[in-house]
């Protein structure tokens, strides 16, 4: 299965971001990203749960911790519930820094954090534990006793007994290997320069093969061609900023690499399922950012 490398709508300034929305199916692919996530399911009997090399049905309710860069999906395999609720919260690897994570009092969260590599499934009794506080925290304020919030529910997880780790080590960290690497270089330089024309000819002057070389190299590793995966990129970009700040659509299509609205509405809404704007509109009514 190709996977998908996420850029979500967290921005530095943000301490955490959270959407809980309901649905009566899984679609999204498989799919990595930077981001720490904890995703917290009710009604998902019979969904296949995919996270790394680990492959597993869901029961009626779903607590999972991802690491940083861990692929993972959820398909609706068996599932026939109609009211599935999904919250999910998303924060940086680098959250506390370390001058907080060193100290004794945040051990507990760290190792969990550290273990969460391979991804975290947390049984049901943890998941009673935090169960109203999650489902609460959208709703506390201000922003700052919602962080607070966020960091006891860490922690009372963190001192539970009642988890397992999902995916083996060395399915869960990317292959050294010359052309992981190449690859990793690649997107590297394609999520630094999307705003910008990015040339065939240049990718593969990156990474020292000549363009037809490159174009098979790249569509063999990724399971994608590298114009998909460049407009994956600025498609994914664009969906942060309708989510993150007040540009209007015109201006958010010319600052991820479109030249041209038609083409960028048509793009987004056959990626995304809606146009830029009625994305906007759903996410405002379902995120909070902190």
């Amino acid at each position: 299965m190709k996977i998908l490398s996420e850029i979500t709508p967290l921005g530095k300034e943000d301490f955490f971001y959270l959407i809980d929305r309901r649905k009566d199916t899984f679609d999204y692919p498989l799919h990595r990203h930077t981001e720490i996530e904890l995703n917290y399911i009710e009604n998902c009997e019979g969904v296949r749960r995919i996270v790394g090399d680990s492959v597993e049905t869901a029961a009626q309710f779903e607590l999972v911790l991802l690491g940083s860069g861990l692929a993972h999906t959820w398909t609706q395999h068996e599932c026939q519930s109609e009211d599935i609720r999904e919250i999910t919260i998303q924060f940086a690897p680098d959250l506390f820094g370390e001058s907080i994570s060193a100290k004794r009092q945040f051990e507990s969260i760290q190792r969990m954090l550290s273990d969460a590599a391979s991804g975290i499934a947390f049984g049901m009794q943890a998941i009673m534990g935090i169960h109203e506080q999650i489902v609460a925290l959208k709703d506390v304020q201000p922003d700052f006793m919602r962080v607070l919030a966020l960091l006891k529910i860490l922690y009372t997880l963190s001192v539970s007994d009642d988890y397992r780790i999902l995916s083996s080590s060395s399915q869960a960290c990317a292959a050294g290997t010359a052309e992981s690497r190449r690859v990793h270089k690649v997107e590297t330089f394609i999520n630094e320069h999307y705003a910008e024309e990015i040339r065939l000819g240049d990718l593969a002057q990156l990474v020292c093969m000549s363009p037809s070389a490159f174009s098979r190299f790249f569509k063999l590793r990724t399971g994608r061609t590298v114009m998909d995966f460049i407009i994956d990129i600025r498609i994914q970009h664009a969906a942060r900023l309708l989510c993150s700040t007040t540009m209007s659509v015109i201006e958010i299509c010319y600052a991820c690499g479109f030249n041209n609205v038609s083409n960028f509405n048509r793009i987004f809404k056959a990626r995304k399922g809606e146009s830029p704007t009625t994305f906007r509109e759903n996410y405002r009514l379902t995120k909070v950012m902190t």
